[in-house]
């Protein structure tokens, strides 16, 4: 059976100052990891199944059609680090072209994580597998359990793959990206020789197919944004009522990104142990980013963070790629 190691806990007074100081800066925030709890993690999914939502569905047909080039690309018997794994899905579609020697999955929502791992065990019994419980937005590091469990299984010295799909790094802003990827080229450098990233990326388009694939008709998206409000409930103590918060989300032509906010309904205050925030009828809490890309700027990202020459493959209508860069 796979082996788990939950770095950060629910209750982690870190979680909370984060919280708390989100919630009373100009503008208030929320960072976009609070969606996934377990709950969350399931609105998600169900997210990816909507005929709006194009990117995991475009993302899938990409790696279906070029799957077999890009195993030419990862070395074999890599150990893949699987960033935001959630269900597993997307690299256990993956496990029989790339042929992983080892596997490990970093999600925030470690309970989540366990049973998909659990099924994925199954299915390829000969591939030692860690679920790391980690935030990685924080920082991207194995933690020294992670490097006893690499010892154990003799791929200390493996190369190294990591595995961030579904276009996620989008949900950071360019400098932020850039010190991301900084630390998986670090990761990567640290095995074997012919590591290096294979990402999934969402491109610059038109906001008519962008704004409907994050505020979908059945009002998914709506419900995924506001359970984040029950997640800080739970993390925080407050008290925040998802029923007076609007779900809001836009394309910012100029940033090329989409916004997803919160409107308040109604004048209310929040409130949390130690803590209050008023918000005005209408005010907004952001929960959201994801900046879309051009393949020549994001190119150009990958070698300022030391990656080599990347090769990317997209769908036949430019909507998506997926960038592999040597460490």
């Amino acid at each position: 059976m796979p082996e788990f190691v939950q770095i950060h806990k629910n209750n982690d007074a870190a979680l909370r100052a984060e919280l708390a100081a989100g919630l009373l800066a100009e503008p208030p925030r929320a960072a976009p990891k609070f969606f996934y709890d377990a709950l969350g993690s399931r609105l998600f999914d169900a997210i990816t199944e909507l005929a709006e939502y194009y990117p995991t569905r475009t993302e899938a047909a990409i790696f279906a059609a070029h799957g077999a080039a890009m195993a030419q690309r990862v070395p074999p018997h890599a150990v893949l680090v699987d960033l935001g794994a959630g269900n597993c899905a997307k690299a256990a579609r993956l496990f029989p072209v790339l042929r992983p020697g080892g596997y490990v999955a970093v999600d925030i929502s470690v309970d989540y994580l366990r049973d998909a791992m659990g099924e994925l065990q199954q299915r390829h019994r000969h591939v030692p597998m860690l679920g790391l419980g980690m935030d990685f937005s924080a920082r991207l590091a194995l933690p020294p359990a992670a490097a006893d469990w690499l010892e154990r299984h003799d791929l200390a010295a493996a190369p190294r793959c990591v595995f961030y799909p579904g276009s996620s790094i989008g949900n950071f802003d360019p400098g932020e990206s850039l010190v991301l990827l900084r630390q998986a080229h670090a990761l990567c450098a640290a095995g074997g020789a012919g590591g290096g990233i294979l990402i999934g990326v969402d491109r610059v388009k038109d906001k008519a197919v962008l704004e409907p694939a994050y505020d979908d008709a059945l009002g998914v998206t709506a419900a995924f944004n506001r359970n984040l409000l029950l997640n800080v409930n739970a993390l925080l103590g407050s008290d925040f009522a998802p029923a007076r918060w609007r779900h809001v989300a836009f394309y910012d032509e100029a940033a090329s990104r989409i916004e997803m906010h919160l409107a308040s309904d109604g004048a209310q205050t929040v409130r949390w142990p130690g803590g209050e925030r008023r918000f005005a009828d209408g005010e907004r809490l952001h929960t959201e980013d994801s900046h879309k890309w051009t393949p020549e700027a994001f190119e150009a990202l990958l070698r300022e963070a030391g990656f080599g020459p990347a090769t990317h493959w997209t769908d036949g209508r430019g909507w998506f790629s997926v960038f592999w860069a040597p460490a």
